[in-house]
């Protein structure tokens, strides 16, 4: 039975075909994978504007103010889309609020609304089925896949957006989005560089061009930011920080503390770290059209760098070797290892009530054979621990690789007696066997 010959039941006990991601790939049915509206804003008008580049010649004034807008409409994602509406990470005044809407739609990335309950359903589904972007499914789906091709709605992770629906900025924009996409990616670009008599090179320029390196430096985030760069916070999801697409999308690239506390205002948390969107919020914050500027906790902030580094350097000690551990050693009585000690090429000592074999180090040993063959078959703990020398820590590691036995009772002691004619145990007790 094929995919597409599967119907599904609903609630109501009604049955419907299956979505249209969910059938195979045809020469009759390929356009419908295909989101069209998408392609259009995300594929045939950047491609418009890159062929529109052979035949329209790019200003100085242009170029300065395409750059100049490159930063704004990335704000409007970063600081806008973002933190301020996807995980509310501090408030925003009413103008802050609009300007950010406005230069957020010349992004051309979806209206708030649409935008802040995908990357909201990302966070709480990361790396699964029901994340909208998961690199899972491949980097170029995280990339540009996942816009391009429809999805099923239904199989996207749920996300509580009451907040956004309550927003009039938020309501009103995703109203009119169309609208103010149009106006602010292209219309407003061309009529500003219309003032230097170049409106076909600012709707080239600082509208398609411009608008479409924002799409995709945005789009690093979902796909390159999820599988290059380091991991310092966890490493149970893909989230990585990478300095290069931090540079790219104003900050955002710090990806693995931003999925670890999504809820802070900052990507970067250390001063040389590129975050110009931390430095925006703080400035408005200064300026007071931002306020309740969340951080979390320097304390919880470090204590997850901290176990991932535990992590990294369990990862790393597992690879050496630290001796046989002491609950896998064979038990020797005192007599059993003093009649053991030189037999069959052994030499034998104890250190600590842990039996060693060091013949293979008797030659190389640095204080001389005399001395160390002078504890055979002995106790040497402290000729081992200051009573010669106060031996250092690498000759403590290199000591535990020659581990072969534990002495019972872990010294000179006799263990058993007779009584009535029965062995039964002295009450002598194991030593701390860890040194």
């Amino acid at each position: 039975m094929t995919v597409s010959k599967v119907l599904s039941t609903t609630t109501d006990g009604a049955t419907r075909k299956p979505h249209i991601s969910d059938e195979p790939w045809t020469r009759s049915n390929w356009y419908k994978h295909i989101n069209w509206l998408n392609v259009i804003f995300v594929v045939l008008i950047p491609l418009y504007g890159f062929i529109a580049t052979f035949f329209v010649p790019l200003r100085l004034y242009t170029a300065i103010f395409a750059v100049f807008y490159y930063f704004n409409t990335g704000l409007g994602i970063t600081a806008g889309y973002h933190r301020l509406w996807a995980h509310t990470s501090y408030k925003a005044s009413l103008p802050l609020q609009i300007y950010l809407a406005a230069v957020g739609a010349g992004s051309v990335q979806g209206s708030i609304r649409w935008w802040s309950r995908g990357h909201r359903a990302h966070h709480r589904y990361t790396d699964t089925e029901k994340d909208p972007y998961s690199v899972r499914k491949g980097l170029m789906y995280s990339h540009i896949g996942w816009m391009v091709l429809n999805q099923d709605a239904k199989k996207i992770g749920r996300a509580d957006v009451v907040d956004l629906n309550s927003d009039p900025i938020v309501r009103w924009q995703h109203k009119h989005y169309l609208v103010c996409v149009l106006s602010m990616a292209f219309i407003f670009p061309a009529l500003v560089c219309g003032i230097w008599g170049d409106m076909l090179g600012g709707l080239v320029y600082a509208g398609i061009i411009r608008a479409c390196f924002v799409q995709q430096a945005t789009f690093c985030i979902n796909s390159l930011a999820h599988w290059l760069g380091d991991q310092p916070f966890d490493d149970r999801n893909s989230p990585r920080d990478n300095w290069i697409t931090a540079l790219v999308t104003l900050g955002e690239g710090y990806h693995n503390y931003h999925h670890e506390f999504p809820s802070d205002f900052r990507n970067a948390i250390e001063w040389y770290q590129y975050d110009p969107t931390k430095w925006m919020i703080t400035i408005w914050g200064k300026l007071g059209l931002a306020s309740h500027l969340k951080q979390f906790r320097s304390n919880e902030v470090e204590k997850g760098r901290l176990q991932q580094m535990q992590k990294k350097l369990d990862v790393r000690r597992a690879k050496l070797d630290w001796g046989t551990p002491l609950n896998e050693l064979p038990v020797y009585t005192w007599d059993a290892f003093v009649e053991s000690a030189w037999s069959e090429g052994k030499a034998l000592t104890s250190i600590a009530g842990v039996i060693h074999d060091v013949s293979s180090f008797i030659n190389e040993h640095p204080g001389g054979q005399a001395l160390i063959k002078s504890a055979i078959g002995k106790d040497a703990t402290a000729l081992f621990n200051k009573g010669i020398y106060d031996h250092s820590n690498a000759a403590h590691n290199l000591l535990a690789t020659m581990r072969v036995g534990v002495l019972m009772g872990g010294c000179e002691v006799e263990i058993w007696k007779s009584d009535g004619g029965k062995k039964t145990f002295d009450g002598a007790k194991y030593l701390d066997l860890s040194y």
